[in-house]
């Protein structure tokens, strides 16, 4: 079976004034020479979980819906490295500054910012499921302070075109952090998603970076290894493809940041389009948008990213029709 290009439409997303933001009455910006009236100024704090490719591509998507709408920002960048208490720390911070806007970049990041923060808008990006961890009341109606949009994969192809580049693949081996809902929430789905295609899951959780090459090792013998869009193992997952390439075993990554890392292919988001389209969501809440009744929003496009000199290392082969039309990384 081949898998064909998959590609589906997106939300479709109220246009931006072109020309200028109409200011409101709390803004207080000067009048140019030319009697025109002025772009907003705003300062807003973010808050990223971890650096690692998608995140960073997220957050800056989400800078440049401001720079292509004329708005003049104040950026307060803060980035945890990963950790959960100085996510918290950066969350009170944030709460106690003034800031007209929060965004929080990955789950953890989001959850911290929540839990401390009630009294201005928290816009976030690259979090699986917002119900499941406890961000909005519903994705149709957040019901909160806290709305944004989703990265979540598509499991039933990511595991198809598993099966294009491993055909004979029956056990697939994922590693996690077993303190980060979002990645439970994805083992769960392609747990699901696996049945049906005659594969059998293996998971190993790990509690800090230092863990994953050992649990890779762990797995056993698994035919292919799935990175989900877990924070941790993103930032460290160097460790597990070492592993992989040792033991020839062939790893599908569920964004391209993971690609660029060493896996050797994915069907997923575009991040920096991701936050992009949140950062167009905030310019929305500064206009006076109610985060409360502005659904969660998901990209609905997703796209081939290739790494040829991983699938060499792993002895994988990559079908030739995916090829054509896929991005490649070095």
């Amino acid at each position: 079976m081949r898998l064909t290009s998959f590609r589906r439409s997106g939300i479709a997303l109220a246009g931006l004034a072109a020309a200028a933001l109409t200011l409101s009455a709390c803004s207080s910006p000067a009048a140019t020479d030319s009697g025109d009236e002025a772009k907003a100024s705003y300062k807003i704090g973010v808050s990223q979980f971890v650096q690692h490719p998608a995140l960073d591509a997220a957050t800056a998507g989400f800078k440049q819906a401001f720079d292509d709408a004329g708005v003049k920002v104040e950026w307060d960048d803060q980035n945890a490295n990963g950790d959960q208490a100085t996510a918290v720390t950066i969350a009170q911070n944030f709460a106690s500054s003034d800031l007209d806007l929060v965004l929080a970049v990955a789950t953890p990041a989001a959850q911290t910012a929540a839990q401390a923060i009630t009294d201005k808008p928290i816009l976030f990006t690259a979090v699986t499921d917002a119900v499941e961890g406890q961000l909005v009341e519903s994705n149709e109606k957040p019901g909160g302070n806290v709305t944004g949009t989703s990265d979540l994969a598509p499991f039933d192809e990511q595991l198809a075109l598993l099966k294009e580049v491993a055909p004979g693949a029956k056990k697939v081996g994922i590693v996690y952090a077993s303190g980060e809902v979002n990645s439970q929430v994805q083992v769960d789905a392609v747990t699901e998603a696996a049945g049906p295609l005659g594969l059998e899951v293996v998971t190993k959780t790990v509690t800090t970076a230092n863990d994953i090459a050992a649990a890779t090792e762990a797995l056993g013998d698994v035919d292919a290894i799935y990175v989900p869009t877990d924070n941790m193992v993103v930032a460290g997952i160097a460790s597990l493809v070492q592993v992989a390439e040792d033991k020839q075993i062939p790893v599908i990554g569920a964004e391209a940041g993971t690609v660029e890392g060493g896996a050797v292919i994915t069907l997923g988001i575009d991040y920096t389009k991701l936050g992009y389209q949140t950062g167009e969501m905030a310019l929305k809440v500064l206009e006076g948008a109610d985060p409360a009744t502005m659904p969660v929003e998901v990209s609905n496009e997703f796209a081939y990213v290739v790494n040829e000199d991983a699938a060499k290392r792993m002895g994988a082969t990559i079908p030739e029709a995916i090829l054509a039309e896929a991005e490649k990384v070095e």
